[in-house]
């Protein structure tokens, strides 16, 4: 994992020097209204003689401040009324990119953001998050350790949590096929939480998986034969020390290559298809977390399952009908519909956790869709069953995210949407997708949520049963990897800052 200490500073004299620290990183709308003098005065000299001050993120020398280096990373102009707090984010991950690149190995870092403005009230945590974001190596990759500075920091020791909790997000939905194969990343797993607060399960007993995940089993029904590439469902849990009043059940899709299966993904739309386990790997990450931060009062149950779509002489095909966990007969559509199947099943095993419970919270975390790409460009969506709408959970969501910079655009599930799934024959109860790629089908990243409802057995939890079970449904395919490369770039970790928050906060 990338060696990143974060520490809070609270004496502005760290910026000349004290503590060790080797450049001045300040993220800022108006560096002409620097709060610190000294800061005031370099900016000044420096843009009577460079236009590019507060324009774009650059250096200066700067004799008497910590390690001579001064980086100023504007964030641009706040005033406009769309303008959100990733600018804090991008300013950050630009400013500390240059000091890092400069030789720095202790950055300090000074975000001054407007007050009264609630779109900026965690944009000091948000330019924390794209610090992390420009810091991390992949954990195949050598790099220094790096420690981060941050003048007027509270709470460096939840700040620590989350960022090492994005790490392992990172690491795991960035692996390469055979580096987070199944057993690799359940091996990854299992090392990250060994001897904290998080049990971790790992079933990986090919007789047990096709008979409790038999969705699951036909995803993965070509990779059996190939040990590297065996499927694992991970299950892991943290209960908070007192009495429990929060209960989350998350679902992780980890399809850690897609080759479409049968319905083979040709004309190289296979590449970056490693990055499928997005779900599971940001579900890990919050685990993760959560275990170095113990909160007191919370349980949190996750499943992550963890496939290969092979194709090969076993592989499953359209046509082919599969009781789920829950019971339901679906028949299969398209074989690269493939994260729905893995989902339905580690939802049902979930369901039957949080029906003992009260007030239980169900999530499952995907890259589902490319639909949703075509819908909300780089952003995630979040859908609602009626149960989580009644309490307005998707929007509460959407609002937590906005202010951590992950924003989610809030979908709604409707009626059609559990026509596009329902039987074509008497022999089924359910078809898994139409024949078509998600992108060219109407509602493509909102029907998927019917099917997950019906094929996991949540259905007999709505609004009108005995217990009903709130579920929110997180489609991540457009988020989970930087915007600048969907293919190739680094893993974003969200939603887990925001996931985290929402839990905690909220």
């Amino acid at each position: 994992m990338s060696k990143l200490l974060i520490q809070g500073v609270d004496h502005p004299e760290a910026l000349f020097g004290e503590g060790g620290w080797d450049a001045v990183v300040v993220v800022s709308d108006g560096f002409e209204l620097a709060a610190n003098p000294e800061i005031r005065q370099l900016v000044s000299h420096a843009a009577s003689v460079d236009a590019r001050v507060s324009r774009e993120a650059l250096m200066l020398m700067a004799p008497g401040l910590a390690g001579g280096r001064l980086v100023l990373a504007p964030t641009g102009d706040l005033d406009g009324e769309y303008e959100d707090v990733r600018r804090f984010a991008e300013a950050a991950q630009a400013g500390v990119g240059i000091a890092l690149r400069a030789g720095a190995r202790a950055p300090l870092l000074l975000v001054e953001a407007p007050e009264g403005d609630l779109r900026f009230a965690e944009a000091l945590s948000v330019a924390l998050l794209g610090a992390g974001h420009e810091i991390y190596r992949p954990f195949d990759v050598a790099g220094d350790a790096v420690t981060l500075g941050v003048l007027g920091l509270a709470d460096a020791a939840r700040a620590n949590a989350l960022e090492n909790g994005r790490i392992a997000a990172r690491d795991l939905c960035g692996g390469d096929p055979e580096q987070m194969a199944p057993p690799a990343f359940a091996d990854y797993c299992v090392e990250l939480f060994e001897g904290g607060p998080v049990s971790v399960s790992v079933i990986d007993d090919a007789e047990t998986l096709v008979r409790d995940y038999p969705l699951l089993s036909a995803v993965a029904r070509a990779s059996f034969a190939v040990p590297r590439h065996a499927p694992r469902v991970v299950r892991l849990e943290y209960v908070g020390e007192g009495v429990v009043s929060r209960n989350w059940f998350l679902a992780g899709k980890g399809v850690t290559f897609d080759t479409g299966g049968a319905d083979l993904k040709i004309g190289g739309a296979m590449a970056g298809m490693s990055r499928d386990k997005g779900g599971a790997a940001a579900v890990a990450g919050l685990m993760a977390t959560l275990a170095q931060l113990q909160p007191k009062g919370v349980r949190v149950v996750a499943e992550l399952g963890l496939v290969r779509n092979s194709i090969g002489s076993e592989a499953f095909v359209p046509d082919e009908i599969i009781q789920s966990h829950a019971g339901a007969k679906v028949r299969i559509g398209n074989t690269d519909a493939e994260g729905r199947l893995v989902l339905a099943d580690v939802l049902s095993h979930l369901r039957e956790t949080a029906a003992e419970c009260e007030n239980p919270v169900m999530m499952s975390l995907a890259t589902l869709t490319g639909h949703v790409g075509r819908a909300y460009g780089p952003y995630s969506a979040v859908i609602e069953n009626a149960v989580a709408r009644g309490q307005a959970m998707g929007g509460q969501l959407q609002l937590v995210s906005e202010l951590w910079g992950e924003p989610f655009e809030l979908s709604r599930l409707r009626r059609e949407d559990f026509a596009q799934v329902a039987a074509r024959s008497p022999s089924e109860r359910l078809l898994s997708s139409n024949n078509g790629p998600s992108v060219a089908i109407s509602r493509g990243h909102q029907f998927p949520m019917a099917f997950l409802i019906q094929a996991a057995g949540l259905d007999r939890h709505g609004l009108g049963s005995d217990h009903p079970i709130a579920y929110l449904h997180l489609d991540i395919a457009a988020s989970a990897v930087e915007k600048r490369d969907p293919l190739y770039g680094q893993p974003t970790a969200t939603p887990v800052a925001s996931l985290l928050a929402n839990l905690l906060d909220h």
